[in-house]
C-alpha cells in the first residue's frame, strides 16, 4: 500500500477522488492533468493496493464509462510496520 501512495501522481488521483467524488476515466485525466494511459496504470497500482474501486457502468447514450472511486482504507503507521516495508524495498524505484 505504501508504494502505491508513493508516486506523486497517484497522490494527487487519490487527492481529487476524494475531493470530488467519483469520477470516470476520462473526466479523471483531465482533473489530474495527466493522459488516459498513464491513468488507467496508476489506477491499476491503486485498485491493486485496495485504495480505489472501479465499477463499469453504462451512460445515457450507451458508453461504458469506468467509474473509480476512492475506497475506505485505514493504516495505523507504526515503527514495525515501516521495518516491514523496508525489507520489501528494492533498488529499482517505480
Amino acid at each position: 500500500m505504501l508504494s502505491a501512495l508513493a508516486n506523486p501522481h497517484r497522490l494527487r488521483i487519490m487527492a481529487t477522488l476524494k475531493a470530488e467524488g467519483r469520477s470516470y476515466v476520462s473526466q479523471l485525466a483531465r482533473q489530474v492533468g495527466i493522459s488516459r494511459p498513464l491513468l488507467h496504470l496508476h489506477l491499476q497500482k491503486l485498485e491493486e493496493a485496495g485504495l480505489v474501486t472501479s465499477q463499469m457502468e453504462l451512460s445515457p447514450d450507451g458508453k461504458a464509462l469506468n467509474f473509480f472511486a476512492v475506497a475506505d482504507f485505514a493504516v495505523e503507521l507504526t515503527p514495525d510496520l515501516l521495518v516491514q516495508a523496508a525489507a520489501t524495498l528494492s533498488a529499482r524505484s517505480e
